[in-house]
């Protein structure tokens, strides 16, 4: 047992309020194993013992967080202190109109408002007073107060939004339950009327530019996104026609426009295999056609664009931008000259601009490509200068405007941006040479420690030496992950002229920044938006020309209440698991605070090929001030460096996201940075099966874990392909109902049916664990998490659960709101870690 971990024990069972939840044994038997389920009488949600169990674990859960009511109210007003709260967002061209969003003090949602543009060529936007009301300037009016249609409503989500090309119809989707199902209505913006037709519990929907038809998206049974339907706005909705069904219960559908507005693009997909369809918007009751035909374990996006006047003769030369991994595992963007025929395309057709790296990656077109390491440097012929020699290169795709072309891509771990402009890019295509992108690098910020370094080499990220050899891993052994926790290399707690200490951890301190060219949704605009922020900068918003490289920042995001980033400090260490993987880490403290065997919260995810990227959170700003460690393990299972990454955290190697986060926490001890004694695990949904296992796997390392909405009884779900997702699922984690070795696989694992024995005399510890669910959550059923609080109360742990009844999968709505429950959350984990001020 580590000293000084709290444990529940049999004193916790026998507190007070603990519901002793009713036994009532289920038989689930598969490939001849036989599992008996105690509390799966808990799934009927609609059940009288279900409603008053539910009630029982929210009294507990209230009782024994009571004594931190003083530091959740000191929490949520150091957090509201610091949020400008009548603000507003930098106004964005789309067609005709200017629209931008308003938040006002003590107001839970945002309004939405729009003001005309001055003239074709404006494309500066307005200058509008922040803290005006909304609607009250001249020219600007109202186009959604989320405000006025929540009322009397206890959740409220915007779905979706589209509006019509002349800006006079919205056609928009709110979702009160929590349900993620939503209903869409058309709304005359010149009148405010509403049209009569009403698309109930749908999944999406979208107009065609000039509002005469919507296409809206069916949801199954199971939630799964189905069909397409086609409506013609004024008719009755019974009258609808299904356009398309997919039958493959793996696939997903959706519908929406080009970027050119000139086709209906209907996409179906499973985690897997990719098609898509396209239907002219000039012919909404014609037969969608596929782009290119489906196949297998293939996927593939397409965009359209032009190079205007490019022609032999001064003609257009109309494009397709097709992004597929047909070839290359981490995917390759092509680019078709659409003036040689006429579709159905085929994949690999048209001319390579740029191709990820395909080493370490299962479906690799050689041995030799299989067989290296992830974060070998990678050159293709093909490729632009500037990803020449990256580790982990991914690319994530390419947006060719009227004046300039972006490209998105993975690296070290990292998102990053490069750009060029559009004649340059016309240049490079018809030469047949690779394109001429520029990487965009964010400013540094004034007298900070900011690092942004151009000088790449084949050492690693930014000229990094990525596997100093420094300590060592193997520390871990087998006999028990943590066991040698506080022993081994001896380490000198002096700090280092950049404030981290001298930890014996490979690594420099630089900015870790997340980088996106979200902010363009107009062809014709003349100058292209980036936005980035890091762990200790918030937000900014920039727009450079992409000819002259003038950057003019237009919006910071405010962060008030004496908050200077240069007060802290970020770092990307690596540490090395226990089968030899290099995993990066993400570490982020204030910088008058050596991160010295700190209490330390470490979060994760690891799943769907999801990255954990770099973020600003006010919230966080808290913990920081008071001295925590912020650590990100980016886990294999994600997709921080591409395709392999992830395809070495699922289905038969999903262990490796369990064991990376384990042995990232040990190093981190072991190099004295964080102290096992106050260190809270973090995780949601996958991220909340990730929680389960390592409290599992080495309850030692953790005095606390908190887990939200997790997905902890994963092997009973993936077996039911009646739930909502299993099926799709199923590519994701594989199928136990048809496949033994997985059904063993994920049994050895899953937390539910894993959970150790109850502690004993000179047994191991187990952590406190804060549960969070919501009873309309369709993605992770509130029953898992209910069945694994009650078996770990069972055996006398320290575990409790707050149970949102109107909520779902995402938690509450409205700011205020949320504001709330984060501070709920951290009030628990400052508790956990002995930091109760």
């Amino acid at each position: 047992m580590t000293e000084g971990v709290t444990t529940g024990g049999a004193e916790a069972a026998s507190a007070p309020g603990v519901p002793v939840a009713h036994r009532e044994p289920t038989r689930r038997e598969h490939h001849g194993d036989v599992f008996i389920d105690p509390y799966e009488w808990m799934r009927d949600k609609d059940s009288p013992r279900t409603r008053d169990y539910v009630a029982a674990q929210n009294r507990l859960c209230e009782a024994r967080n009571a004594h931190l009511d003083g530091l959740r109210r000191t929490l949520f007003d150091e957090l509201k202190s610091h949020v400008q709260e009548t603000d507003m967002s930098v106004p964005v061209r789309i067609n005709d109109y200017w629209y931008y969003a308003r938040t006002q003090e003590g107001r839970q949602y945002a309004v939405q408002c729009r003001m005309r543009v001055r003239g074709a060529d404006d494309w500066d936007p307005p200058r509008i007073d922040p803290f005006g009301a909304p609607g009250s300037l001249p020219g600007e009016s109202i186009v959604f107060d989320a405000n006025a249609e929540a009322e009397g409503h206890d959740f409220f989500r915007l779905g979706g939004m589209d509006l019509s090309r002349d800006g006079r119809w919205m056609l928009y989707g709110v979702d009160t339950a929590g349900d993620e199902r939503y209903d869409y209505r058309i709304r005359d913006l010149e009148t405010g009327e509403e049209l009569p037709e009403t698309f109930h519990g749908v999944g999406s929907a979208c107009f065609t530019p000039d509002a005469r038809y919507v296409f809206w998206v069916e949801l199954d049974d199971a939630w799964r996104p189905c069909a397409v339907w086609r409506h013609k706005v004024g008719t009755d909705v019974g009258a609808d026609v299904c356009v398309y069904r997919e039958e493959d219960e793996r696939f997903w559908v959706g519908i929406g426009l080009s970027f050119d507005e000139r086709n209906l693009v209907l996409g179906t997909g499973s985690k897997t295999t990719t098609e898509v369809l396209m239907l002219p918007v000039t012919d909404p009751e014609g037969e969608f056609q596929a782009f290119i035909p489906r196949r297998p374990d293939v996927e593939y996006d397409v965009s359209f664009a032009c190079f205007e006047n490019a022609g032999e003769d001064g003609s257009d030369i109309p494009l397709a931008v097709v992004y597929h991994n047909a070839k290359n595992p981490n995917f390759e963007i092509d680019v078709i000259d659409m003036r040689r025929h006429e579709p159905p395309y085929t994949l690999g057709e048209g001319v390579c601009v740029a191709e990820g790296s395909p080493y370490g990656c299962e479906h690799a077109a050689t041995a030799e490509d299989r067989a290296k390491a992830i974060t070998a440097p990678y050159f293709n012929a093909h490729n632009p200068a500037i990803l020449q020699g990256l580790h982990g290169l991914g690319v994530e795709g390419i947006a060719i405007h009227r004046h300039f072309v972006t490209l998105a891509y993975r690296a070290d771990g990292l998102p990053h941006v490069a750009m060029m402009p559009k004649r340059a890019a016309v240049e490079d295509f018809l030469a047949g040479r690779p394109w001429r992108f520029t990487e965009l690098l964010p400013p540094a910020l004034e007298d900070d420690w900011d690092m942004i370094a151009d000088d790449r080499d084949e050492t690693g990220d930014h000229g990094e030496t990525l596997w100093a050899e420094d300590w060592d891993a193997g520390h871990l052994g087998a006999g028990g992950v943590g066991a040698g926790v506080g022993a081994g290399v001896p380490t000198d707690h002096t700090s280092s002229s950049d404030g981290a200490s001298d930890d014996h951890l490979p690594g420099e301190t630089r900015r870790l920044y997340s980088i996106g060219t979200g902010g363009n949704p107009s062809y014709d605009a003349p100058r292209m938006r980036y936005s980035f922020t890091s762990y200790t900068r918030p937000g900014e918003l920039h727009e450079i020309d992409p000819t002259t490289g003038e950057d003019r920042l237009l919006k910071r995001a405010t962060v008030l209440g004496g908050f200077d980033p240069r007060d802290y400090m970020e770092r990307r260490v690596w540490i090395r698991a226990r089968d030899g993987e290099r995993i990066p880490v993400s570490l982020v403290w204030r910088r008058d605070f050596p991160a010295q065997d700190s209490p330390m919260f470490i979060t994760g995810y690891g799943a769907y090929e999801i990255s954990s990227d770099p973020n600003f959170s006010v919230a966080r700003l808290s913990m920081l001030d008071r001295g925590v460690l912020y650590a990100v393990p980016h886990i294999r299972g994600g997709g921080e460096l591409g395709r392999a990454w992830y395809e070495q955290g699922r289905r038969l190697n999903k262990k490796h996201s369990f064991e990376d986060f384990v042995d990232a926490t040990a190093a981190l001890q072991h190099a004295h940075l964080a102290d096992p004694r106050r260190t809270v695990a973090n995780g949601g949904s996958a991220g909340g099966l990730l929680m389960g296992a390592v409290a599992n796997l080495a309850p030692g390392l953790y005095a606390g874990v908190e887990a939200d909405v997790p997905f902890v009884d994963a092997l009973t779900s993936i077996l039911d392909p009646s739930l909502p997702l299993t099926v799709t699922e199923w590519d994701e984690w594989g199928d136990p109902l048809h496949d033994e070795d997985v059904y063993r696989y994920m049994k050895s694992y899953t937390p539910y049916e894993n959970l150790p024995a109850a502690d004993s005399e000179g047994g191991r510890a187990f952590p406190r664990v804060f549960v969070t669910t919501s009873m309309n959550d369709t993605r992770v059923l509130y029953v898992e998490p209910l069945k694994w609080v009650a078996a770990m109360q069972s055996r006398g742990f320290d575990a409790i659960a707050k149970i949102e009844v109107e909520a779902g999968h995402g938690g509450t709505s409205g700011r205020y709101k949320q504001w709330e429950e984060v501070s709920y959350e951290n009030a628990w984990c400052l508790d956990v870690m002995n930091l109760r001020y």
